[in-house]
């Protein structure tokens, strides 16, 4: 019998693969296993965050005095050779199981065996959380800039439509009048309660894990205040056993995402039926919309669709990394490192939807002439019932004597406003020759005054609150 190994037996190597790990080990991981271990390919995106933060630990090392100073400037330039090197060439065929392991290795290429003295008092439980902390507090960042885009296009939109009527709807049934410029602003209003989570999500990321270690802290006097401000970040993490293991922020930053998604799922959805010739409210630009290889009619609200389509994967997502998280025990365990991928796609599907959503509707027209027609007179129906209150009339009461003049209407086939005086005094002898004024699109926007209404004053100081809170936002940023 040949004494050569399989194809699937271990490589009798503890050295091989670069592993940070092996010397306790007779043998490295099977093959099989080399495959499942390895998060180079969904990690390998981090190596800027890893240098950062492999900096920041020299330096905290160096004001330990476990580098000297000619030390710590050796590990210094050879991390920016490292990334020189990243920069430049990418990671090659790198072999390692993850981004960590490559910078190491390449770092003891650069200064030799004194690379190995970074790790010192270092985990890759700690490293790796500080390197995502420090990704997700700048993807939050870039997010919350993509949304506020979004939010000015849709602002932007709703004061071209501020004097223009719109059927409003509930249940996907025209309910009352409004202003264009109210269903544009209900959206915005959506999108600045996103930028208070993604502004929660990013303050939970602000935590610094860095010098926890694996799970019991660091023996040496590293200084973590300093490295905390070093690194940008806002707190130092209380307890080594939690840092290492908390994902929660990412779960924050996710669900932030799945709710942006909701959001821009809702607008789309408006913008597919607005869009649509069965309501002709909204027209998007070409530059947003697509054809059809067969129909050459077709103007399609490709946006939208696509922007409707992508929030399934945000949502997605989070169920993703909720699932991961249940049941796990305490401290770190291997399963977290499933937490990077849905991390990932749900800042790059962000990176890519809600740009050309705000970009849709920048350019996006409303079309008056289709809104104006499309107020239908029944619309006014609860401006009828609230004509019979201020003549002294219960609602209650004023609410059944206009359903059933709404019935009889469609039972002659003639719109509200063209039941007769006399059939209406038949109904309820209050009515009076005045009530055809109850007809009118801009009387009954404009009587509901009240705070958050769709009158004129009430919807411009609407768009004064998003203003404020825009500048509010922008103040905050700088």
């Amino acid at each position: 019998m040949s004494d050569e190994p399989k194809e699937t037996d271990p490589v009798k190597s503890p050295e091989a693969h670069g592993s940070l790990w092996g010397a306790r080990f007779d043998s490295v991981m099977a093959p099989e296993m080399i495959e499942l271990n390895q998060s180079l390919s969904v990690d390998s995106c981090l190596w800027r965050e890893d240098i950062r933060g492999s900096k920041a630990w020299a330096q905290a090392l160096g004001r330990a005095g476990v580098l000297t100073q000619t030390e710590l400037a050796s590990v210094i330039n050879g991390l920016q050779g490292v990334a020189l090197r990243i920069e430049t060439d990418g990671l090659g065929q790198a072999q390692e199981e993850d981004i960590h392991s490559v910078v190491e290795r390449m770092l003891v290429e650069e200064v030799g065996s004194l690379g190995g003295k970074l790790h010192t008092g270092r985990s890759r439980n700690d490293q790796s959380a500080t390197g995502v902390r420090i990704f997700g507090m700048r993807a939050c960042d870039q997010i919350r800039e993509e949304v506020l885009n979004l939010i000015r296009a849709l602002r932007d939109l709703a004061l071209r439509g501020l004097h223009l009527p719109m059927p409003g709807y509930t249940h996907l049934q025209q309910a009352q009048p409004i202003r264009a410029a109210q269903w544009a602003l209900s959206h915005v209003f959506a999108f600045l309660r996103d930028i208070d989570r993604i502004n929660a999500a990013r303050g939970a990321a602000a935590v610094l894990p860095l010098g926890s270690g694996a799970i019991a802290g660091c023996p040496f006097a590293v200084d973590r205040e300093a490295l905390k401000d070093e690194l940008g970040f806002q707190r130092v993490s209380p307890n080594s056993v939690d840092a290492v293991a908390d994902r929660d922020w990412i779960c924050d930053l996710l669900y932030a995402g799945a709710m942006i998604g909701v959001h821009m799922s809702r607008l789309s959805e408006d913008l597919v039926l607005f869009s649509s010739s069965g309501f002709g409210f909204v027209r998007l630009s070409d530059g947003f919309s697509t054809g059809s290889s067969l129909m050459p009619q077709k103007r399609n609200p490709d946006v939208a669709e696509l922007a409707r389509g992508k929030s399934g994967r945000l949502h997605g997502n989070l169920v993703t990394l909720l699932t991961l998280l249940k049941g796990l025990p305490t401290g770190y365990n291997r399963d977290l490192q499933e937490d990077k991928e849905a991390l990932f796609d749900t800042c790059n599907t962000l990176g890519i939807t809600v740009p050309a959503l705000a970009g849709g509707i920048k350019t996006a027209e409303f079309v008056a002439e289709n809104l104006k027609s499309a107020i239908d007179t029944q619309l006014f129906a609860t401006d009828l019932a609230d004509y019979l209150v201020k003549k002294g009339v219960p609602f209650r009461e004023t609410h059944g004597v206009v359903g059933r003049l709404v019935r009889l209407a469609e039972e002659e086939g003639l719109p509200l406003s063209e039941l007769s005086i006399d059939t209406l005094q038949n109904e309820h002898e209050a009515f009076e020759e005045d009530v055809v004024g109850v007809f009118d699109w801009e009387r009954s926007v404009e009587v509901r005054d009240t705070i958050g209404g769709t009158s004129l004053r009430a919807v411009q100081e609407q768009l004064e609150e998003v203003s404020a809170q825009l500048s509010g936002i922008d103040t905050a940023a700088e």
